[in-house]
């Protein structure tokens, strides 16, 4: 039986092709407005998949506009009431619900201190919304299964965009335009293998680097909500400090290899891995020969990680249909999450 998650995932290429029409006049406008701001720092604020997503901006801002991103924690602004020292500086707050009441307490806060406050928020009329100034609808649609997907993938796609427009580059542009066709060809990649090898799977360690990363966290997360397989994300940088002694025979690991300048430094990870007699799953375009896991290639490197996302969203639901669980009811978790 296909599963909600599962449908959910497959509708991404419709959600975002409904998004270029939605979002991009108010794309336009605040890439202007943040093309004459000039800020000298950016923040974001999310939980959840959403961080994950603000990781993915974080980095394509910092890489395009040479302009820091931090994450605040949000306890600086809602339990301790730190003299935030923001004026004039875009502050983004990215969300599937916008009803955390932290998340929403914290943009208050930051709009109260002079930020330039944004909503990336997929619910409409959510109280995110009315604690901030901009507001940039993703335009999912309702998202009824507890781990979240296309609105994973359109705030991605929104976020790429906004700073295809912030930095008037006509390429990644250009390329968002054939993005929708690329998330249906990604469905169809074949993953099968992915499966077969962590159908019995208790831990794993899931790596990428650069824009990759917070695929690697996204896919973590997706690991432990829908098949309870203790997974954890790390930076190729960072296996070799420290998580590397957890790698035994049979260890499995699942490497996203995107193109880009990290993935050299990945694929050597991968052949130092299976010398070391771990189960790797290789995830690498098709020009890479011992990739276990065939990456879709968009029309911009930029956007490769939406699609090597949509890939794994459709394995990660039938992992869990295979371990014998329901992807949509994860256990103790609820859609939306109230933390303080």
């Amino acid at each position: 039986m296909k599963s909600k998650m599962l449908e959910e995932a497959l509708s991404s290429e419709e959600s975002v092709r409904r998004q270029l029409d939605l979002l991009e006049p108010g794309l336009i406008t605040l890439g202007e407005r943040l093309r004459h701001a000039a800020p000298s720092v950016v923040l974001t604020v999310a939980r959840g998949s959403s961080d994950h997503a603000a990781s993915y901006f974080a980095y394509l801002t910092t890489q395009m506009t040479g302009i820091p991103v931090a994450s605040l924690p949000m306890s600086v602004a809602t339990l301790h009431a730190s003299p935030l020292k923001v004026e004039g500086q875009p502050a983004f707050a990215f969300s599937q619900s916008g009803q955390s009441p932290d998340l929403v307490g914290t943009m208050h806060k930051l709009r109260d201190h002079g930020a330039l406050s944004i909503a990336v928020v997929n619910a409409q009329g959510s109280p995110l919304e009315q604690a901030c100034e901009y507001l940039l609808p993703l335009g999912a649609g309702p998202e009824l299964s507890v781990a979240a997907t296309k609105s994973f993938i359109c705030t991605l796609s929104a976020s790429a965009r906004l700073l295809a427009h912030w930095q008037q580059d006509k390429p990644l542009l250009d390329a968002g335009r054939t993005l929708p066709e690329r998330l249906l060809a990604a469905t169809q990649q074949e993953w099968s293998a992915a499966v077969n090898a962590l159908r019995s799977c208790e831990r794993l360690m899931v790596i990428g680097r650069g824009l990759g990363f917070a695929v690697a966290q996204e896919a973590a997360l997706k690991f432990k909500e829908t098949s309870a397989i203790q997974a954890e994300a790390f930076s190729s940088a960072e296996v070799r400090h420290g998580p590397m002694a957890l790698v035994d025979d049979q260890y499995p690991l699942l490497i996203f290899a995107l193109r880009g300048p990290e993935q050299a430094g990945l694929l050597a990870l991968a052949a130092d891995m299976r010398q070391r007699g771990a189960k790797v799953l290789l995830a690498a375009p098709d020009d890479i020969a011992d990739r276990d896991l065939t990456l879709s290639c968009a029309d911009h490197p930029a956007l490769d990680p939406l699609l090597a996302i949509q890939s794994f969203y459709v394995m990660a639901a039938a992992l869990a249909q295979a371990r014998g669980l329901d992807p949509d009811q994860p256990r103790h978790l609820s859609k939306v999450t109230r933390t303080r």
